[in-house]
């Protein structure tokens, strides 16, 4: 058996992990308690620097 014939098992779980990671990032990104950092982050480019 050679690597070619797992090309579907190896598809298959690529695209599982890649959805198990974005739904995570997402989790922990839109979590309440991160909400006052991101503010503080979104005002970085309309600070006013002397």
């Amino acid at each position: 058996m050679n690597i070619a014939q797992y090309q579907w098992l190896f598809s298959t779980l690529w695209v599982s992990w890649f959805f198990i990671l974005f739904t995570a990032i997402l989790v922990w990104v839109l979590r309440p308690s991160r909400r006052h950092t991101l503010q503080q982050h979104a005002q970085i480019p309309l600070r006013d620097e002397a």
